[in-house]
């Protein structure tokens, strides 16, 4: 892998998009010297950091580990990668549907507990009433994992995640 080759193609793509170092920099959530750095090629970022200038510059990620864009060989290699992406989103979109059905039958299972120690009145009653407090807090926490898992909520809290990485990353 030659670094100056790539440095110096993160170099073009940044001045095709008419952009400083210190505006990549900040758009990334890096420092100048970072993107200098990568540039002249004495660093190389990590890999979270080149998908995300990847997608940022709208280049497949093996064109810049090769510091060389590529044509009609890429497209039936691109055909591949995009296949093999959209299992991958299938396969996590089956996860997901997995995941939401246990949270619901359990927030069912704790709704039912609690409609059962509430109508039977047994809601006094000492063990029955810890049942049935129990089985009301499940049903909620359910409901808000089903609504952070179903909204855009979890992908932001993956981004986040990503990003405090990053800086820690970074910063050793």
């Amino acid at each position: 892998m030659n670094l100056v080759k790539i440095g110096k193609m993160l170099q073009t793509l940044r001045k095709e998009k008419g952009m400083t170092q210190e505006q990549l920099a900040e758009k990334l959530g890096v420092a100048r010297g970072t993107v200098s750095r990568w540039e002249t090629g004495s660093n190389m970022s990590d890999l979270n950091m080149l998908i995300e200038l990847s997608d940022f510059y709208a280049i497949d990620l093996r064109e810049i580990l090769s510091g060389e864009r590529k044509s009609e060989q890429m497209n039936e290699e691109m055909k591949e990668t995009v296949l093999q992406v959209a299992e991958y989103g299938n396969e996590d979109k089956a996860r997901l549907l997995r995941r939401m059905y246990w949270l619901s039958i359990a927030g069912l299972i704790g709704f039912g507990m609690f409609l059962v120690t509430t109508l039977l009145d047994l809601s006094e009653v000492s063990p029955y009433e810890e049942i049935g407090s129990f089985g009301l807090g499940l049903a909620f926490g359910m409901m808000v994992l089903w609504v952070i898992y179903t909204s855009r909520y979890m992908a932001k809290i993956k981004q986040f995640k990503k990003k405090l990485l990053n800086r820690a990353t970074e910063s050793d």
